[in-house]
């Protein structure tokens, strides 16, 4: 039988990686077997209005509720929640030292407005002067973020809002975290991570973290002074604002390889500390996807690749700033379009069984061979079999996930 696949996305990196696997293109009316679709797309297949039913010979790429940890204020409240249950239960996890978590101190402090304004008056009061970021919820690449550090900025911003032409942008929430202003630099300049995670199922919880992420700098030296608040290309790595920035091709398209600044955390800070951060990393991913784990419908039709942005400050602290589901597949540089290329080869390797043929009844635990270069991160079904013979295969990596209990 063939495989069939249909996709609503113009990335030639989809078509060609299905097409080179022999699978044959079909229209979203047509009989298909794998969907690489748009979040749009699955919010309307899922709707309970279309009334469509998936077979067991049917898989597409995002959860029916992805958004609960891909936007932004709900990705807050989840962690938060988390927090808040663990520790009810007593789990050391969420244990607190100088009221902060030290364990789960992995988001910035952040409010969501105008839900949270009081909230927020009261902890800015407590250091004045402190910049802290917005973010509208429900935008991306950028849009719409500006920093402040007065409070008097954020009340006129929040009078100019009611008076403009677009009266619904005044009902838009917003994020506001207290701004990472001590971020660790490479030339003098500003970075993030970008990592993608595969989850194949939340109950139980499985997920992927593939090897070989990059790193996204700003086009303009780093400069906390109030002169450069407005500055977005000082202060914000998305590709879609500094691209337009006149030094954007000078570090291989403003992107630099994870494994790149391994080697340079390795030789700067030492082997130790380089291991810490990207254990710190895996744990961080992990326990965010522990927090949405609840709340998420885990249809076992679905599997989702998201990405993650991480700033790493100068204490090599890792921060989650925020989770996308729709990870851009545009490819800025010969090397960003293998890496694209490579992602979506092995996604698809990890997500169809040994047969070939996608099937929902799988137990979607694929073979060392299958992961390629994706990491195990969590397999709860591994984990509560605690299977030797699986562990073994697995390696060190599958016995580190002890930690996450």
């Amino acid at each position: 039988m063939k495989v069939t696949f249909c996709t609503d996305l113009d990335k030639s990196v989809v078509v060609t990686n299905c097409e080179k696997r022999g699978w044959v293109q079909v229209g979203p009316e047509d009989d298909w077997n794998i969907y690489w679709a748009g979040t749009l797309t699955c919010k309307s297949l899922f709707s309970v209005d279309s009334g469509y039913r998936m077979s067991d010979a049917q898989i597409i790429n995002h959860f029916p509720n992805h958004y609960e940890i891909s936007r932004k204020d709900l990705l807050v409240k989840n962690i938060k929640r988390y927090r808040r249950e663990l520790e009810k239960e007593g789990n050391v996890i969420a244990e607190k030292g100088d009221s902060k978590y030290l364990h789960l101190d992995f988001i910035p402090v952040t409010f969501v407005l105008p839900a949270d304004y009081n909230m927020f008056v009261e902890e800015y009061r407590k250091s004045p002067q402190s910049t802290w970021i917005m973010k509208p919820c429900g935008r991306s690449q950028g849009s719409g973020i500006f920093l402040i550090n007065k409070l008097s900025k954020l009340k006129k911003w929040s009078r100019d809002t009611k008076h403009i032409f677009q009266p619904q942008l005044a009902k838009e929430s917003y994020v506001i975290s207290r701004y990472i202003d001590n971020p660790l630099l490479i030339g003098g300049k500003k970075f993030d991570m970008r990592l993608y995670v595969l989850v194949t199922s939340f109950r139980p919880l499985k997920a992927y973290q593939f090897k070989h992420g990059f790193c996204r700098f700003c086009t303009v030296k780093y400069d906390s002074s109030v002169a450069e608040l407005d500055n977005m290309y000082v202060h914000l790595t998305n590709v879609s604002v500094q691209k337009h920035g006149g030094e954007y091709n000078s570090i291989h398209g403003g992107k630099l390889s994870v494994q790149n600044l391994r080697l340079h955390l390795e030789s700067t800070r030492g082997k130790e500390v380089t291991e810490k951060l990207f254990d710190q990393i895996s744990w961080l991913i992990i326990h965010s996807l522990k927090a949405v784990q609840p709340v998420i419908a885990s249809d076992r039709h679905c599997f989702e690749c998201y990405g993650y942005d991480i700033i790493i400050d100068n204490k090599l602290k890792p921060w989650l700033i925020e989770v996308n589901a729709s990870p851009s597949l545009t490819s800025t540089t010969a090397n960003d379009r293998i890496l694209k290329y490579k992602l979506l080869d092995n996604i698809f390797s990890i997500i169809v069984p040994p047969s070939g043929f996608p099937d929902t009844r799988w137990n979607k635990i694929p073979t060392k061979e299958a992961m390629k270069d994706f990491e195990l991160l969590i397999d709860e079904e591994i984990i509560q079999n605690e299977d030797p013979e699986t562990s073994e295969k697995y390696g060190a990596k599958y016995s580190s996930m002890y930690r996450w209990r």
